[in-house]
């Protein structure tokens, strides 16, 4: 049975941020359609706001489903769990919310938050700002021990070839075709 807080507290916010990634899980109102969990990382990229208020930083991926379904109906859990040390899994169950470059906040968010980038600036699609309903830990005693050896650099790498043979514009242009809908058809990035 999973231990529920009141809030984040300072005890969770520092176990957080010792983590090595993090996962993200949303789903559409539909029954028939997919539920997504994507990995995320690297763990500077989430940071805890406040005893409610998480928030990351999104950049273009090979989809954009977690997009989607907060369009739709603002459902997300963000989980954490430990690989390293003694076991335990956090969840943060709560409302989304997209905060776009073009919104005030963004830069805002930015300059608090002091996230560490997972790419290249032209790569940072979203803020998402999670409004924490209810902070959860639980056992974790089914996770594996494992060894966190360091960050990949893929991302970066692919964004800057795709900035190299495609230009600012196109680029900008591929990621918004490529990232128009979800697996379901939900709008999801309809903008640059």
């Amino acid at each position: 049975m999973a231990t529920v807080f009141d809030e984040i507290t300072d005890h969770i916010k520092g176990w957080v941020e010792r983590q090595a990634l993090f996962f993200v899980g949303s789903a559409p109102l539909d029954g028939d359609g997919h539920v997504n969990v994507s990995p995320k990382g690297p763990i500077g990229s989430l940071r805890v706001l406040g005893p409610h208020t998480v928030a990351y930083l999104e950049v273009t991926g090979s989809g954009s489903e977690t997009i989607a379904h907060l369009r739709e109906n603002g459902r997300i859990v963000v989980m954490l769990c430990a690989f390293e040390g003694p076991p335990r899994i956090v969840r943060f169950h709560g409302r989304g919310e997209i905060v776009w470059p073009d919104d005030p906040r963004f830069d805002e968010l930015m300059d608090e938050a002091q996230f560490e980038d997972a790419s290249v600036p032209e790569a940072r699609r979203s803020i998402i700002l999670v409004h924490v309903k209810r902070v959860s830990d639980a056992c974790g005693y089914g996770v594996p021990v494992m060894e966190y050896v360091g960050q990949r650099d893929h991302h970066a790498l692919s964004t800057a070839k795709k900035l190299r043979v495609l230009g600012a514009d196109g680029y900008r242009e591929q990621r918004r075709t490529k990232n128009r809908v979800s697996l379901d058809g939900l709008p999801a990035v309809d903008r640059d």
